[in-house]
């Protein structure tokens, strides 16, 4: 009979999310007439640019005609899309034969692991976005579970002590370097400086960063870096995955990308970009013919400024959620928030709690979902993460019923 698989048989990372889902369940069934509020998981809720939509449903009712119709497209994506993605994102930076279309910065990040296997050195910002860790069990290469994560992976905590930048130092030679900006959970944005001490220990020490740039089109700073690339010397030492999912609002459209630059090479000087392409062209047939055509839209005049109008919005919920956590009642209790006004999450510190706990304890008195920060690793243990997404009336009750919190 066939074995379970190690990964599985050792995961535990997983149940964040769905710990949350569960727990939100029971309190309903003890609460029926709760009014749940949710500044929890990242799904964003605004609907989609009436532009945009136009453009995807025009593009399936073309479908219908023998001169409309289309069926498998190419499995690196549409020609026109990946050419507006580098003239957009990349000018100068990326080619188009270096970005390759697919179904979400998620689904990259795991092909991205079958990519490199079980075998391989892996780093990671701690806290982290979940998929890190949990992907990398999957595959075989975190390790055994120690209880306080995987014994193959480096954590790299990152926190307010160290501006949320980490040391590199104890990253092994030869890593996978999972690095995400803006962050999530944290929200920390990193400087081109920060980048740049990022890439130089990358090239020093034979390591691939995976930079993972989905919440890019929330930096506001000009100067912060929206793309790795930026950098001297990333294109020989990083992939950038990305996303529109939350600047469009395609978290259910699905449509992402990656760029894996022709300059990449393994130890043996053979090409990532050409490996890429086979798991790309094996593993995947391509994202939707229709998604794509949303994409292409929101590439064009009217598209940008109408995802600079979403992402504004849910700037502005994050500011609100920001101000209400300076409030009195968490500055008697210790609170210190964190938000950069370059990315949609405000991260708290609850000083002398543990993060289920606070969990629990918004849930009960104020009937509002947050995402507890141990769930992100262990460096997130007494924080709890605040989601930007949400329609304005509810981010504005909930901020009321927050700032009636008693701590």
């Amino acid at each position: 009979m066939i074995k379970r698989n190690i990964g599985f048989s050792n995961l535990t990372a997983g149940y964040l999310f769905p710990e949350v889902a569960r727990r939100r369940r029971e309190y309903v069934a003890l609460h029926p007439n709760a009014k749940i509020i949710s500044l929890g998981i990242g799904n964003t809720t605004e609907p989609l640019s009436k532009h945009i939509a136009a453009a995807m449903s025009n593009y399936a009712l073309s479908l219908a005609t023998p001169e409309g119709y289309s069926g498998y497209g190419d499995e690196q994506g549409n020609s026109v899309l990946r050419a507006k993605i580098a003239s957009v994102f990349y000018p100068g930076l990326a080619e188009e034969d270096e970005i390759f279309i697919s179904d979400g910065a998620k689904c990259d990040i795991a092909r991205i692991q079958t990519l490199f296997g079980s075998k391989v050195n892996v780093a990671l910002q701690d806290p982290a976005y979940p998929v890190y860790v949990d992907g990398s069990v999957v595959i075989g290469a975190a390790g055994k579970n120690t209880g306080n994560g995987y014994k193959g992976i480096t954590y790299l905590p990152c926190t307010p002590e160290n501006d949320f930048f980490p040391e590199l130092s104890k990253v092994k030679k030869n890593s996978l370097i999972y690095f995400c900006s803006p962050n999530n959970p944290t929200g920390a944005t990193a400087t081109k400086n920060q980048l740049q001490t990022l890439v130089d220990f990358a090239i020093s020490n034979g390591c691939i960063i995976i930079y993972d740039a989905a919440y890019s089109a929330f930096i506001r700073d000009e100067s912060l870096p929206k793309t790795i690339f930026e950098v001297q010397g990333a294109k020989k030492c990083a992939i950038e995955v990305n996303s529109f999912s939350k600047p469009a609002g395609f978290t259910g459209v699905r449509l992402g990308w990656s760029v894996v630059p022709k300059e990449l090479k393994f130890a043996d000087g053979a090409s990532v970009n050409r490996d890429w392409n086979r798991v790309m062209t094996t593993l995947f047939n391509g994202a939707s013919n229709i998604a794509q055509a949303g994409g292409i839209a929101a590439l064009d005049e009217q598209g940008l400024l109408d995802m600079k109008a979403q992402v504004d919005f849910y700037l502005e919920n994050g500011r609100l959620i920001k101000e209400t956590l300076e409030g009195e009642n968490f500055k008697k209790a210790g609170v210190v928030s964190y938000f950069t006004g370059n990315g949609p999450y405000v991260w708290a510190k609850f000083p002398g709690k543990k993060s289920w706990e606070i969990f629990d304890l918004i849930l009960d008195e104020c009937n509002v979902v947050t995402t507890p920060g141990s769930g992100f690793g262990p460096s997130g243990e007494s924080f709890v993460r605040f989601s930007s997404f949400g329609h304005r009336s509810d981010v504005q009750e909930a901020c009321k019923r927050l700032s009636e919190l008693q701590l």
